[in-house]
């Protein structure tokens, strides 16, 4: 592929860059009743005051400026001096802040009657009414009868754990098990924690499922087009499907779902075999490499072809260049994508990323695996800011799942407590777990055994349709947020500040929700503050003030001890990077890096399926905006993709429509028919298939995929195993 196609012609190329490069120029000419602004070259109507705030169309938080005119967000740019955004904004990013204007938005409580129909309820009798039965079913089934699910964002970092253990829970979980738990407790166990790849000085990277142009961080993406355009590195993307990234790539190596930890297995086998890989930094970083070298024997490239269908010499000479680009050469660690979440094995998918990493000797050198440190804020006055208790219990789920990262634990540990009758009461904070986190209909039944369920969030979500209370909080440019700390080369610490005043005067920020809500449950003196209090207190620790970090967006903290060269400390037991773990081997599977199989199969005449994610979309948050759903259905991009012999074997056609069936659900879809696809997997975007009418743009638009997918958890992990399902496809009218 030739190295001279630059980064704009890439965007011309592509159909996400062509939908990416439409939702970037999404006009803002009405955002609320009808009310227009004038456009960038007339006069301006008003006085413009410039904010700096933090996107929320992701978990990314983007720096952004926001201009406002008359009380009223007119523009939105990148903070060129924030790490994610670069100065630059995605197509979501762009489309989210239109949520601060839909008609579709929550705007007053709701409460679910008998009838199972929403009515409005007041903030005072939702609160009397919600700790009434909260602390009656703690009272009589004790504090670990009430868990608490949240996506993580700046303020809900901070309050929803807070709450959780004021009431003696220690059932706090995020939305982690549907979305990469399975890699970053393998990075977790075998490295000591998360790290991330020196894209801009690599020699040679490999993505593994991984695509930056579709699931976006702009700085990332940007990192990604210079180096393809510099011609200076080779960049592999193996993946079942040519994804958006490909263009940028100089090699795709297409491969079965599920299976790249043969590939991998393989590829160690050819560095320990042919004497490729860093003894010096083996001998000193790696625990159990002996053992490792003997299991890995058995896994050649031949052995792996057959179950990867990746030919013997491509996986050959891929090793032995990421040997020769070393240690300038690294695996990216992924994401969700492949391995995140999605199989039986990506436990140990994890394990072999980072195991290969090492035999590269890569850790902490320019163009290799970076593991850095994140910053920490001061401790808060406990006289203003007293600390609850550490509740008294364990978090369901741990027992079972003991390898899954603290931070996170396993929602799904949650929902089958739910199922039996140990979770009573259950909270969801901007988290649409029964739409994307595992079978929605699972789901369904675990709440209805539930005696209450809440859910705070700006839309009426697929959770929120069967919660008994849905609280409205306000959009993200409406309120401030607890303080944002980035870790990584540097360190930095910023802010989502309130860009414009509540439209709704009946949605309250989480912050406000929190402070009445505990005072109503009698635990009001940990929430006896405000936010513009607690951010003042928390910044005070690091020697700013709020005003020195509204006036600059973002500021660098003079705390990183990153240096290029030096090895970093693994926070593995060992101090090692464990290609052998004990802690593993307690836990019921293989202490020593070793193959397993993913679960799923295809049977005769069954595909592989993969599904992921779209440059104009965050699962299924972004579905309910307008413009991002426009050119959703402008480019058809909810289709099935399916490889083109596939197709003329079965007699699909481009447009047609097909039945696609799992062993748990049947739906329709129409089909794009591509080359950009390997034969026997067919995909599907996993954003769409919403269900809640409140929620128009989505509503019936494209399939749910989790409606197919088994309820079931990776050993170990917890995780959702998202893609553990092989599927028949079955033209509609044959």
């Amino acid at each position: 592929m030739s190295k001279t196609m630059t980064r704009r012609g890439f965007l011309r190329t592509s159909a996400a860059g062509a939908a990416l490069a439409a939702a970037g120029v999404v006009g803002y000419a009405e955002w609320q009743s009808g009310r227009a602004h004038a456009d960038e070259g007339s006069a301006a109507s008003g006085d413009v005051k410039r904010v700096s705030t933090l996107c929320n169309g992701c978990s990314n938080e983007c720096g952004l400026w926001v201009n406002v005119r008359d009380g009223v967000i007119h523009t939105l740019e990148g903070n060129p001096d924030n790490p994610n955004s670069g100065g630059r904004m995605c197509g979501r990013g762009h489309g989210f802040a239109q949520m601060t204007y839909s008609a579709d938005r929550l705007t007053q409580p709701m409460k679910r009657m008998e009838n199972g129909e929403f009515e409005p309820i007041s903030w005072d009798d939702a609160y009397a009414e919600i700790s009434e039965k909260l602390m009656g079913i703690i009272e009589k089934n004790g504090p670990q009868s009430f868990a608490f699910i949240r996506d993580p964002r700046p303020n809900i970092n901070f309050y929803a754990p807070r709450f959780t253990a004021a009431l003696g829970s220690a059932n706090i979980y995020t939305h982690g098990a549907a979305c990469n738990l399975s890699l970053q407790s393998a990075y977790k166990h075998t490295v000591g924690g998360g790290f991330s790849a020196d894209v801009e000085n690599a020699k040679m990277i490999m993505f593994i499922g991984r695509s930056y142009a579709d699931g976006i961080t702009p700085a990332s993406m940007k990192k990604l087009a210079e180096l393809s355009v510099n011609g200076d590195a080779k960049i592999v993307i193996v993946d079942p499907r040519f994804n958006n990234s490909g263009h940028l790539a100089d090699q795709w190596v297409p491969i079965r779902p599920g299976t790249d930890l043969a590939m991998l297995l393989a590829m160690s086998h050819v560095l320990i075999e042919e004497d490729l890989y860093d003894k010096s930094f083996v001998n000193d970083h790696v625990l159990g490499f002996y053992a490792f070298k003997k299991e890995v024997e058995q896994f050649t490239p031949e052995w792996a072809s057959e179950i990867c269908g990746v030919g013997a010499d491509t996986i050959a000479t891929l090793a032995r260049e990421m040997a020769q680009a070393a240690p300038a050469a690294v695996i990216e660690p992924s994401w969700r994508a492949a391995f995140g979440c999605a199989h039986q094995n990506s436990f140990m998918t994890g394990r072999a990323v980072a195991a290969f990493n090492a035999l590269l000797g890569n850790y902490g050198q320019k163009g290799g695996a970076l593991i850095t440190s994140s910053p920490s804020l001061g401790k808060l006055p406990a006289s203003k800011f007293p600390e609850p208790p550490a509740a008294k219990g364990t978090r369901v789920g741990n027992k079972e799942y003991p390898l899954a990262v603290p931070f996170m634990g396993t929602n799904l540990a949650a929902l089958k407590g739910a199922l039996d009758g140990q979770i009573k009461a259950m909270f969801f904070y901007q988290s649409n777990a029964a739409k994307g986190y595992a079978n929605p209909k699972v789901w369904e039944e675990g709440l209805g055994k539930c005696e209450l369920v809440v859910d705070i969030d700006v839309q009426m979500s697929e959770t929120a349709m069967l919660a008994d209370y849905v609280l409205p909080e306000c959009s993200y440019l409406e309120r401030m947020e607890a303080v944002y700390t980035l870790g990584g080369k540097k360190h930095t610490v910023s802010l989502r500040d309130k860009a414009i005043d509540v439209i709704h005067p009946e949605t309250r920020p989480a912050d406000q929700i929190f402070r009445e809500l505990s005072a109503a449950c009698g635990v009001g003196k940990y929430f006896d503050f405000t936010v513009d209090e607690l951010v003042e207190a928390q910044l005070a620790t690091v020697g700013l003030t709020v005003d020195e970090l509204r006036e600059k967006g973002i500021v660098e903290l003079p705390t990183s001890d990153f240096e290029y060269g030096k090895v970093p400390e693994f926070a593995t037991p060992s101090g090692k990077i464990e290609f052998y773990s004990v802690t593993i081997g307690r836990a019921g599977l293989s202490p020593v890096i070793t193959w397993q199989e993913r679960k799923a199969r295809p049977a005769e005449g069954e595909f592989y399926f993969v599904g992921g994610k779209q440059s104009v979309h965050s699962h299924t948050m972004t579905t309910g905006i307008e413009s991002l759903m426009n050119i959703s259905k402008d480019y058809h991009l909810e289709r099935l993709w399916m490889n083109a012999s596939d197709a003329k074997e079965l007699g699909i056609a481009e447009g047609d429509t097909v039945e696609i069936s799992s062993s748990e659900y049947t739906d329709k879809i129409d089909v794009h028919v591509t080359e950009r696809l390997m034969p026997g997997v067919v995909f599907c975007p996993t954003h769409y298939g919403g269900s809640s009418p409140y929620l128009k743009q989505g509503y019936g638009f494209g399939i749910c995929i989790p409606n197919f997918q088994p309820f079931d958890m990776e050993p170990g992990t917890g995780a959702t195993m998202s893609q553990e399902f092989t599927v028949s496809i079955k033209k509609v009218g044959a």
